[in-house]
């Protein structure tokens, strides 16, 4: 199980594979010499202190997102002076785990590790199915060889079962050991282990359907396929044409091939790959009009961007800014105050999370805006500064940012509604107050003085009026340079959607706290749904969450609010949905509102959803059949998972629901439950479907295993794998679930 050939070549892997010595730096003052190396499999990275005895630390090469050269992390800008760019760089980890920062010896090495780790991800990432279980086979193997002879007796076998959560009477266990213990020494070598796990993951419930539609339970003739992608996966078109690009595709036996059929083998490799997943490929990338006004899209929103922790004493960082935009977000907020030595600053006022500057926000925010999405981003601005610091403010922006910053509308005209998504590719926009209108820079009428007078409305003011202090609110002075930074978002005060609707601009955003929106929403729903076909409608949630947890954004989606702003840096149910709303149209940042809500004279309310115009409920449903090789919990070494499925729906009120399979007891390798769950939709337009996989526990509360969310849009019918995240969002290979599922009602 070592390095492929094409990697073994290569200079740069070459020297990573015998190792460097280097400093891990974490602060100004911690810097410290460690000894990294490439392990053999060319997946695992070791290091160690220069100590003897000391604990060594590994990671998988699985887990770096990605390599920034040079000063691109605040631990590196802080030692700038000492140690120079070309031997520093950055490993960026996927989850929530913070970054390695790297001191390399001299320029050369820092290459050579750049370089290195670079070709490491690029292979991993054209892995193919198989290679990528081949590997993950190899890494349990090491795992569990303890003694480093490359080859593992019945008692490592016992131990690496438990360690993969599977609990196997020991004669059931034995009798796979010998079966695949072909050369009769007692022990497994490499290609007998990969049969004995084979033989472990047997999977009946694929073999079944498999049976089923195979003429003589060997192969899928293509004549097979095409009747199981026609009746079962529910493909109308050109199933002929597709039934032969999925053997060409999955089908590992050339044999098989030239017959022009399907083994068991290819069938598996089908299921388990991205077509056989529950997400349709053809919404994957960008597939909506994008040519609509801004305020007819969801756009992917963060509060408090700069936070990695909470809210009363969390670090503040810039990491915080390129992790949002890395994961798709297109509006990020920037709390300013006026800093020292005239540079304004950015932090959670009143608090004691630590202060970053204004202009490294803006930086970074313009070196990270377009690397995943093109579409535009929204900077919404919280000003706490006097009118000097604006200035400096206004300078940074216009000085950073360049062309990329929005200075005037698009045609140079008035406008008479938002420009859309594409018209604004790669343009930062600022949201913020303004003095005066848009149209006033258009007819002359612009303010001459250097300053306006607005209140401060900013979070701290909604606590204090929450807390039903009713203080005057201050006057805040603007400064004209950072007031012409706003073109198409200019905050305002909302007052009633009665006053919006005969005074208000379409350029005019209002902010809710999450309280208020709910008191709107349920108020008067179609009126939110009207007032947002407009414009758009900023939501936070309350100053009360200092823990930064967040709300359930899709009541705030119901009634078709477009910026409704979750704290990225915490994981749940939340960013789940968030996650899985924007993992459709190419993660761009902007899903497109169903039509009912884009068109005012719909009056659509989800309260009311069978009212509307068209109205089509369907019925899903969806049989779980079983799990495959779920994460362990608990780091109890005994512990085996008892896991529960649990399918949410996330929509209008009428069709919120939850249902559960069974548990099933100790088994979190190959549970198999065959539960059918059935739901009825009445909004399917905005419902978003979520998996839960839990621990079952009838003394607590269930431990979280793992999870999956995707808009009901975006589901294929028929037999489907889904693939589980993390807590925090990230892939957790080879964790699935095998269902089936129907849609009926449907056109």
């Amino acid at each position: 199980l070592n390095c492929k050939i094409s990697l073994q070549g290569d200079d740069n892997i070459q020297s990573m594979l015998v190792g460097t010595v280097m400093r891990k730096i974490k602060s100004r003052t911690w810097k410290k010499q460690r000894y990294f190396k490439l392990q053999d499999d060319c997946m695992t990275i070791w290091y160690k202190s220069k100590k003897a005895g000391n604990a060594t630390s590994t990671f998988s090469v699985s887990d770096v997102e990605a390599v920034r050269e040079g000063h691109q992390s605040e631990v590196l800008l802080s030692i700038a002076d000492e140690f120079p760019p070309e031997r520093c760089f950055t490993l960026v980890f996927r989850s929530r785990r913070g970054n390695l920062d790297l001191v390399a010896e001299s320029a050369e090495e820092a290459q050579s590790w750049i370089r290195g780790m670079r070709k490491l991800i690029e292979n991993l990432e054209n892995m193919g199915e198989r290679e990528k279980l081949d590997q993950w086979i190899g890494d349990w193997f090491r795992k569990a060889d303890k003694n480093n002879d490359g080859r593992m007796n019945f008692r490592e076998v016992r131990d690496l079962l438990k360690m993969m959560n599977v609990d196997m009477n020991e004669h059931h266990a034995h009798r796979l050991f010998t079966m695949a213990d072909k050369s009769q020494s007692g022990t497994l070598e490499d290609d007998e282990f990969v049969l004995f796990y084979k033989m472990l993951t047997q999977r009946e419930d694929v073999l079944r359907v498999f049976q089923e539609y195979s003429g003589d339970g060997q192969k899928l003739s293509q004549n097979d396929l095409e009747d199981f992608l026609r009746e079962e996966q529910l493909e109308g078109s050109d199933t002929q044409q597709h039934a032969k690009q999925l053997i060409e595709r999955y089908e590992p036996s050339d044999t098989a091939k030239l017959l022009n059929a399907m083994t068991f083998d290819g069938f598996l490799m089908y299921l388990g790959s991205t077509e056989g997943s529950i997400f349709n490929p053809r919404r994957r990338g960008v597939y909506q009009d994008m040519s609509q006004p801004l305020c007819h899209y969801f756009i992917s929103s963060s509060h408090n961007t700069y936070l990695m922790e909470d809210q009363l004493r969390g670090q503040s960082s810039v990491e915080g800014y390129i992790r949002a935009l890395n994961r798709g977000c297109r509006c990020v907020e920037v709390d300013c105050w006026d800093g020292a030595n005239g540079e304004p600053i950015v932090y959670h006022g009143h608090t004691l999370t630590s202060k970053i500057l204004f202009k490294d926000v803006v930086s970074a925010v313009g070196k990270y805006a377009f690397k995943v999405s093109e579409y535009p981003v929204i900077l919404s601005i919280e000003n706490h500064c006097g009118v000097e610091q604006q200035r400096v403010m206004a300078q940074h922006l216009n000085h950073i940012l360049g062309d990329k910053l929005l200075k005037s509308t698009l045609d140079g005209k008035a406008p008479i509604r938002l420009p859309s998504p594409e018209d604004l590719k790669g343009k930062i926009l600022v949201k913020a107050k303004k003095i005066g209108g848009l149209e006033e820079s258009f007819n002359g009428t612009a303010e001459d003085s250097l300053t306006g007078e607005f209140s401060d409305e900013d979070e701290m003011a909604e606590i204090e009026e929450d807390n039903l202090h009713r203080e005057s609110k201050s006057k805040q002075r603007l400064s004209k340079e950072l007031s012409d930074c706003v073109v198409y978002c200019k905050s305002v005060h909302f007052s009633s959607f009665k006053h919006s609707r005969i005074h208000s601009k379409f350029y005019e955003v209002a902010s809710f706290t999450e309280s208020k929106a709910r008191k709107q929403l349920r108020e008067a729903g179609a009126e939110f749904v009207h007032h947002n076909s407009r414009q758009l409608t900023r939501v936070y949630p309350s100053g009360f969450r200092t823990d930064s947890s967040n709300f359930n954004p899709q009541e705030m989606w119901n009634v078709g609010c477009q910026i409704v702003a979750l704290n990225f840096q915490t994981a749940g149910e939340g960013m789940d949905l968030n996650d899985g709303l924007f993992s459709q149209n190419g993660h761009c940042g902007y899903v497109l509102k169903p039509s009912f809500m884009r068109e005012a004279e719909k009056r659509f309310d989800p309260e009311i959803p069978q009212k509307l115009d068209g109205y089509k409920p369907v019925t899903l449903s969806i049989q779980v059949i079983s799990g495959q090789q779920l994460p362990k919990v608990n780091i109890k070494e005994d512990s085996i998972v008892d896991p529960l499925v649990r399918v949410e729906i996330h929509g209008v009120p009428m069709d919120n629901a939850k249902q559960e399979t069974r548990y099933i007891e100790n088994n979190g390798f190959n549970p198999v439950w065959y539960d059918t769950l059935r739901f009825t939709i009445h909004a399917p337009g905005l419902a978003v479907v979520r998996f839960v996989v839990e621990d079952y526990d009838k003394t607590s509360k269930n431990d979280f295993v793992g999870q999956y969310t995707l808009p009901f849009s975006c589901m294929q019918q028929g037999y489907r794998h889904i693939h589980l995240l993390s807590r925090d969002g990230t892939v957790i290979p080879p964790s699935s679930l095998f269902v089936h599922i129907r849609i009926a009602g449907l056109e």
